[in-house]
């Protein structure tokens, strides 16, 4: 087995150099260059100066296609619904049940206008609106997933988005069947064939054919990324994604085969991602050693899982749960799995994650898919100050101010004062005019 071992960081909290160690391991820096920068802006500057030309030019050259018109590069609804009509029965069921778990789940997130009203009659309170219109990116060619579609799509559904327009690159003119089924199922009301930086641009400018959106959602490659961040203030985005993480906190007695395969499940996105265990129980971390040289020659994806695992992976001991809950923290990790007895009784203590599965029956991989809960999540120790995506990512809040006369009086002295005390005359004199002459 020694000739065959892959080369993983082990680490040991109380070693010395550990912190250094860490810090080193999860070090990520966006390989968002100078040329990307660059290439970024130019396409970016095309598509808002000559719209649909531009998207065409650039989706003929970097997606290999031959259309000389966007209106080519549309998928009506009635290609959405075949699509849902011809995948397998199989395949449509579990789209549907998936579909409906997201649904549910972000049903709760719905919030709801509030106002009250004070003693002299003043009315304070909150709207709560849905966005009139959003963009989704859902990665295509051989990274296309459906369930992408669903949680970007269905979240914005509930909220009440009323139009939701979606572009999947369509390399050599490709694009998978379950991915155009999902958009279906989810209410999406227009999808268009266009990736990368020129699709961003696309929604974030409008052209003669693609719609001017409020927020664009949805990962992408690096370009993609590069592109929502400069677009950024002319339109919402919901985040700057880095690579998948997952980090598995066990207590030894999980099967080392389930917790090697928790890792190889999000190792296998890509090789950046960063697959980390931490155990109390090192004879463990042992035997998930064992279980990933013994499972890895079976996976597909052997070689993309080798390079994360060899590059960013880490199998950390500790003393103890108390340096367990201090390293999650520190971590603040996409995806957490505590594969733990009684779970529950380490909440309190965890306050940076992006989503928590707990317990040993609860793979990661279920959140991805049918869960319920969105699996848009914060990456690169975002989490501290970061949240999933969800319905409140496309409803809109405005204040409600309604002061009554005895109020604007009242309030209008407080406010005169302060603007006075900022030099700001104008505003005193504004609030001044409301206060009641009669003392």
């Amino acid at each position: 087995m020694s000739d065959s071992s892959i080369s993983i960081a082990r680490l040991n909290y109380s070693d010395a150099d550990f912190s250094e160690r860490l810090d080193k391991l999860l070090a990520w820096e966006e390989v968002s260059d100078q040329k990307v920068n660059q290439i970024v802006d130019e396409i970016l500057a095309q598509v808002r100066q000559h719209g649909d030309s531009a998207v065409v030019e650039y989706s003929n050259r970097f997606d290999r296609l031959n259309v000389s018109a966007m209106a080519e590069l549309e998928f009506t609804q009635d290609q959405l619904q075949q699509a849902l009509a011809t995948i397998s029965d199989e395949q449509r069921q579990a789209l549907e049940v998936a579909a409906q778990r997201v649904n549910d789940y972000h049903q709760h997130q719905k919030q709801d206008s509030w106002q009250y009203r004070e003693a002299d009659g003043t009315l304070l309170g909150q709207q709560v609106t849905p966005m009139d219109r959003v963009g989704i990116y859902v990665p295509g060619g051989k990274a296309s997933y459906p369930s992408s579609v669903l949680m970007n799509a269905i979240p914005a559904k509930v909220a009440g988005v009323k139009e939701i327009i979606m572009v999947v690159p369509i390399p050599d003119g490709e694009v998978n069947p379950l991915v155009l089924a999902a958009a279906a199922l989810s209410g999406v009301d227009r999808v268009f064939g266009v990736g990368g930086a020129q699709a961003v641009a696309a929604l974030a400018y409008g052209t003669e054919t693609v719609p001017k959106v409020d927020k664009i959602v949805g990962p992408g490659n690096i370009f993609v990324a590069t592109a929502k961040r400069a677009v950024f203030g002319l339109v919402g985005i919901d985040m700057i994604a880095g690579p998948s993480e997952i980090l598995v906190v066990c207590d030894g007695q999980t099967d080392p085969d389930w917790v090697a395969m928790d890792l190889f499940s999000q190792a296998e996105h890509d090789e950046d991602a960063q697959p980390i265990l931490i155990s109390t129980d090192s004879d463990f971390i042992d035997q998930v050693q064992q279980s990933i040289e013994k499972l890895l020659p079976t996976m597909e994806r052997q070689s993309i899982i080798e390079v994360s695992l060899r590059n960013r992976a880490a199998l950390i001991a500790v003393d103890n749960i108390d340096q367990a809950l201090e390293l999650i923290n520190r971590i603040a990790p996409e995806h957490l799995e505590l594969s733990v007895d009684n779970p529950e009784q380490l909440l309190p203590s965890i306050r940076h994650a992006g989503a928590i599965f707990m317990g040993r029956y609860t793979a990661e991989a279920l959140g991805d898919y049918c869960a319920g809960p969105n699996h848009v999540l914060p990456t690169s120790g975002t989490a501290r100050f970061s949240s999933p995506l969800g319905v409140y990512d496309f409803q809109k809040r405005s204040s409600l101010i309604q002061f009554s006369p005895d109020g604007a009086s009242e309030m209008g002295k407080v406010a005169s004062v302060l603007a006075r005390g900022e030099s700001l005359t104008a505003h005193a004199r504004s609030a001044e005019y409301r206060i009641k002459k009669d003392g």
